[in-house]
């Protein structure tokens, strides 16, 4: 019996430890280059969805083009390991009252394939488009380094870097277009992910990730924000009926991405302060990762913490000794690096993970102890047990129960706080936490 509790104290220790290979990731952020792409892309002149497609220098169309570019060298580099290409459908005229004329909405696609979960994706994605005051001018400068030159810089940047290794499920880097028309370029990949039928695990919409000096006169380098909808829009009335008896509320599969976001950040950069905001987006206004939640994929926003309006959206002019407009100048390099590193390494994490359970059952009512079983996921040398009061927006106890797929706590009682399972590799990495999908009968 000592003999086995040692084994087990050891063995969960080692499912404890960091891995080095996610160190190097963060060390490998290049702040030089980040600052080269962003420069880049603000010297297009304007990104806007209806701008120039056919200039080599100005215009979405060059921007796009060079996105492209990027992609493809950086896949030459690793041997043909990313395959990229166009995604892109039309909208017409109409459409809404942003979309004057008809336009073909192009998104720039890098997928880069996992070699044991080839059809499970972790996406990755920045805007390439930008705008000034009037969303409908599409001649005037609009650099828009911030907003959101930096969330492209960052994906590009982040297949630099992830596309030295090797993962077991598929790494998507993505420019969407369209986001300041109606969010066409998320709405336009979603639907070919469900045409696809592509097994989508988690999106990392980047929008805004470079500033670090808000309207409300806060200076925060560290502190960032983690958009997510507690739960999915396409859940069932059944579902909705359930969570009114088991809880459930703030457990969506979203939420679940950022909670695992958060955890990767506190556990390999530790400097960091990620905050979870209980929001789809910020209030009344929406972003990229919207669409993707819409076709029932899990999706988060990653941005700043303090953003400053005199900076987004704006026509570029100098008034009352204001320089208002989203200029090069703005951007905090140093700050993107560290976010363009949250993605990394969190699709890092989670692509070398094996797939979380399908099933978890969950059991205790008018018992002093808590019994879960959960299916079995090929690939996993074992899984964890987490729980939490049902008031804390993280997971704060464990329980490393080995290849086991069932186990009772003893004497924690099921009222008092929320459980899950995730999956973990002979590595160590961990799925996502699954929340119990079905209720365990006597």
């Amino acid at each position: 019996m000592k003999i086995s509790l040692l084994f087990f104290f050891v063995s969960t220790l080692a499912l404890a430890q960091t891995n080095l290979k996610i160190y190097d990731i963060i060390d490998a952020v290049s702040e030089e280059r980040l600052k080269q792409d962003v420069k880049t892309l603000a010297n297009f002149g304007t990104r806007h969805t209806l701008s120039d497609t056919v200039s080599k220098t100005r215009g979405i169309g060059a921007a796009r083009r060079w996105i492209k570019s990027q992609f493809e060298g950086i896949s030459k580099e690793c041997n043909g390991c990313l395959e990229v290409f166009y995604q892109k459908d039309l909208v017409k005229k109409g459409a809404n009252d942003r979309i004057t004329k008809d336009v073909m909405v192009v998104n720039v696609v890098a997928i880069q394939r996992g070699t044991t979960y080839p059809n499970r994706y972790i996406i990755m994605s920045g805007d390439i488009d930008s705008r000034v005051t009037d969303p409908n001018d599409f001649i005037s400068n609009a650099p828009g380094a911030n907003d959101n030159a930096t969330g492209m810089a960052g994906a590009i940047e982040a297949s630099r870097i992830l596309s030295q290794y090797t993962f077991e499920s598929s790494i998507i880097y993505v420019g969407l277009s369209g986001e300041e028309q109606g969010l066409f370029g998320g709405k336009g990949l979603a639907q070919y992910a469900k045409d696809k039928q592509w097994d989508v695990i988690g999106v990392l919409n980047n929008d805004m990730i470079g500033n670090i000096s808000g309207v409300d006169g806060v200076i925060d380098n560290r502190t960032f924000r983690i958009f997510s909808e507690p739960v999915p829009p396409t859940e069932t009335e059944k579902e909705r009926n359930a969570r009114r008896f088991y809880g459930g509320e703030v457990d969506g599969i979203s939420r679940q991405l950022a909670r695992y976001t958060y955890k990767t950040t506190k556990t390999y950069m530790p400097e960091m302060n990620p905050m979870m905001v209980y929001r789809l987006d910020r209030f009344g206004r929406g972003g990229h990762h919207r669409p993707f939640n819409d076709a029932g994929f899990p999706g988060i926003r990653i941005m700043e913490a303090h953003e400053n309006y005199t900076q987004q959206h704006q026509d570029i002019r100098t008034e009352d000794g204001i320089d208002y407009g989203d200029t090069f100048e703005h951007v905090n390099f140093g700050y993107t690096k560290k976010l363009t590193a949250v993605n990394a390494i969190t699709m890092a994490n989670l692509a070398s993970a094996p797939p979380a359970p399908t099933t978890v059952e969950i059991g205790g009512i008018v018992e002093p102890s808590v019994r879960l079983k959960w299916s079995s996921v090929k690939g996993a040398k074992g899984y964890k047990i987490y729980w939490r009061d049902t008031t804390s927006p993280t997971w704060d106890r464990s329980r490393y129960v080995g290849d086991l797929t069932e186990f009772t706590l003893e004497g924690i009682v099921i009222d008092n706080f929320f459980f899950g399972i995730a999956s973990v590799s002979e590595d160590g990495y961990e799925s996502v936490v699954v929340f119990p999908n079905k209720i365990l009968r006597n």
